[in-house]
């Protein structure tokens, strides 16, 4: 272990919280701290968001007096980064953040005019991807301030319990019947730009009948009291507020056409699954799809749950959108598409009926994203990136 450098973890993305952001913090603090000493003030859900940040700056100067030998403060998302622009009592330490992409490109006017310009007082802005940093460059964030570190994934696919077990899971357990069906996964949070909805509604039609769409992750079955209050609102008011809550924001679209006639016949909503369920499910998928389409001040900072689904061998079909990109690299690990462009996606899923012959092997798939991308990998090149900070404090 390094002794030479504490690292001070601040994240209000963590679990029991499920997510990307959230599995990427758990893996950078916990893999960092098999290197070097890590402190951490995280959101562990025991107390209300609004008590975690009043109390942020107080809490980071304890740790902080505590702990002298901190030489640099990590905050791995912009909303804690963000607020600590205006805390004070640490200025000397070094100040890094990591920002994964709707929290570069929120709408709101006051943050992108005044508060997102401020993160040129961070030592050092890490980026999820380079679709990010472009974002951050073209918002004026100095070049010189921003590296790129990969998200990585989980290399232990856990044990497969094969086609016949998985389909009858799914029919006793889901009531969902894919017997000698090719099966499209789609999983996440229903938000505007995942294009759940877009897809069900302007690319399912169009498939091959013996295509049948599983959905998993959670499902609003009715609607919340911050859902009422919303929809109340402006349009332009409510997008924003559903931006900043992560609120589900297709829910009520995706629900329409999911129990509809022709959504009810070859759509299953499974909602959120047991991780063994979701690996034996995309163990056997014949395509994983991530058809996000664009949407003002939203992105896609990374696309994490496509590699999820990648080291399970899953043909992953995915928009060409945001930091998708750099996750996942055409016809290596899958299969880049325009995004929005229904010919496009119809014409392509259509040749995994058509022409099997041409799609990538499980195997391909899973060699390629485990060479190239691992939590390992991401740990050491941000631990490298904080040892040349710390030193150039020293000349």
């Amino acid at each position: 272990m390094n002794a030479d450098m504490e690292i001070l973890f601040v994240s209000h993305k963590y679990p029991p919280a499920t997510g990307g952001m959230e599995k990427q913090s758990y893996e950078l603090i916990n893999g960092m701290s098999r290197i070097t000493k890590v402190h951490r003030v995280v959101y562990d859900g025991e107390e209300g968001r609004f008590r975690f940040f009043s109390q942020l700056g107080k809490r980071i100067r304890k740790v902080i007096k505590d702990n002298p030998g901190i030489s640099v403060i990590h905050f791995n998302d912009g909303l804690p980064g963000a607020l600590s622009l205006l805390h004070r009592g640490y200025g000397n330490i070094k100040r890094t953040v990591t920002l994964h992409g709707l929290d570069v490109v929120f709408p709101g006017f006051i943050y992108q005019k005044w508060i997102f310009p401020k993160f040129n007082d961070f030592d050092l802005i890490f980026a999820v991807s380079n679709a990010t940093a472009k974002a951050c460059r073209q918002r004026g964030i100095a070049a010189e301030k921003i590296v790129v570190v990969n998200n990585g994934v989980d290399s232990a696919t856990g044990l497969n319990a094969g086609r016949a077990a998985t389909e009858v899971l799914l029919s006793e357990k889901y009531q969902a019947d894919v017997r000698g069906k090719t099966i499209l996964v789609v999983m996440g949070r229903p938000v505007r730009r995942k294009g759940f909805s877009w897809f069900v509604e302007k690319v399912m039609p169009l498939l091959h009948e013996n295509f049948v769409l599983l959905l998993i992750g959670p499902v609003q079955n009715s609607r919340s009291a911050t859902t009422r209050l919303l929809g109340c609102l402006p349009a332009f008011l409510r997008n924003r507020i559903e931006l900043f809550l992560g609120a589900a924001s297709d829910e009520a679209n995706l629900r329409k056409l999911c129990t509809g006639k022709q959504g009810a016949a070859r759509v299953v909503r499974l909602g959120k699954l047991p991780q063994q369920e979701v690996d034996g499910i995309l163990s056997i998928a014949d395509a994983f799809l991530m058809p996000n389409i664009e949407v003002d001040g939203d992105m896609e900072g990374f696309g994490l749950v496509c590699l999820e689904a990648c080291v399970h061998g899953a043909n992953v079909f995915a928009a060409a959108s945001g930091g998708i990109t750099d996750a996942i690299i055409d016809k290596r690990n899958g299969t880049l598409l325009p995004p929005g462009h229904i010919a496009s996606w119809v014409l392509t899923l259509n040749q995994l009926i058509e022409k099997p012959e041409l799609q990538l092997t499980r195997q391909e798939i899973i060699d390629f994203t485990l060479a190239r991308f691992s939590w390992h990998k991401m740990v050491d090149e941000y631990f490298l990136h904080f040892s040349v900070l710390t030193r150039k404090n020293l000349i």
